[in-house]
């Protein structure tokens, strides 16, 4: 059901880290969430039992609720990665992941260099931009000849990815250039990592492909529509295919991966195939899939955030489909309102 929070966003980027925490609040409370959470609870170990059946065991307290359903993304993302870098144990500069990144002001004047090419790696170049001396931004997809220096700076440069470095603090990148650098901060994501779950060898991650996994259960982005997907499972509307018919549909998902030449590491991108993939899980739950809206607006997102990095949050040209989007909203009332 759409939800329209009392605190609405305004659009303003400067608002969102006010409004983002109301919101979230005001939709536990509109559909009951608080009362189903342990808040402040770190997981132990979860492991099966012979029935089928999850033990549970918290930090706080040690519980054995057999009927307790286990989400993972409290705790999927663990260990962050670290690109490989020739020689870089000889290197003498600092190094740092985006985890820990919080302002510019520390990297003012330095020569950095960020590996990387998706959202963190794209804000935080341009956030420290304004006060480093020089911002390198390497990029593993980007093609080995890539150099350019991007529009409305001086001081940022867009690199192929590294290939080596030296003991005096020169890194060489593949497109022959040559960085005596400061830090190098690695926008790299993070590795799967469940030290609390014991499947007994079932579950594995190998190179950040987490398996045996049907239907991509586990993502962040898709949630909702997995939420409501295993939901039905558990309430018994929603009937698995056997077990045998699930692994083969995980191995020819593995072949096709193969076949097209797809690292392993990539085989949780679901990408442009994520509006498919909603509409698949809404058609088994019974329930309306991703509107036409939606999915145009995620659209002319992406394409704002290509051709406007700097403003792309404050300024876009989807307005008629924001207006779609609230008549849509206005047909469902409020839960609180029932």
């Amino acid at each position: 059901m759409p939800f329209l929070s009392i605190y609405p966003w305004d659009g303003r980027a400067e608002a969102f880290g006010i409004s983002s925490p109301l919101y979230l609040k005001d939709f536990a409370r509109e559909f009951g969430v608080e009362e189903m959470v342990r808040f402040e609870t770190d997981v132990i170990k979860v492991g099966i039992l012979g029935d089928g059946k999850w033990k549970v065991r918290s930090k706080k307290s040690s519980f054995n609720d057999n009927n307790e359903i286990i989400s993972k993304s409290n705790a999927e993302f663990d260990d962050e990665i670290y690109d490989a870098v020739v020689c870089i144990n000889l290197w003498p500069g600092k190094r740092m992941h985006s985890h820990n990144y919080r302002i510019p002001e520390p990297f003012r004047d330095q020569v950095v260099i960020v590996i990387g090419s998706s959202a963190s790696a794209v804000d935080i170049c341009r956030d420290i931009a304004p006060v480093a001396k020089e911002v390198h931004v390497a990029s593993r997809s980007a093609a080995d000849e890539t150099y350019t220096k991007q529009p409305g700076y001086d001081n940022l440069w867009f690199h192929s990815m590294i290939d080596h470095a030296h003991e005096d603090g020169a890194v060489v990148f593949r497109n022959g250039k040559t960085v005596l650098a400061d830090l190098i901060m690695h926008c790299t994501g993070y590795k799967y990592h469940f030290p609390f779950l014991d499947t007994k060898g079932i579950v594995t991650v190998d190179d950040n492909c987490l398996g045996p996994l049907y239907k991509h259960i586990a993502p962040f982005p898709l949630f909702e529509f997995q939420s409501k997907w295993i939901a039905g499972i558990l309430s018994g509307r929603v009937t698995l295919p056997s077990q045998k018919e699930m692994t083969e549909d995980i191995q020819a998902f593995y072949s096709t991966l193969k076949d097209s030449s797809i690292p392993k590491r990539y085989t949780h991108c679901i990408g442009q195939s994520q509006f498919e993939y909603n509409n698949w899980l809404a058609t088994q739950c019974g329930c309306q899939g991703v509107e036409k809206w939606r999915e145009a607006m995620y659209s002319m997102a992406s394409v704002n955030r290509r051709l406007r990095p700097e403003m792309y949050r404050d300024e876009w040209d989807d307005h008629h489909l924001v207006s779609e989007a609230y008549e849509d909203f206005m047909k469902y009332p409020s839960a609180s309102n029932l």
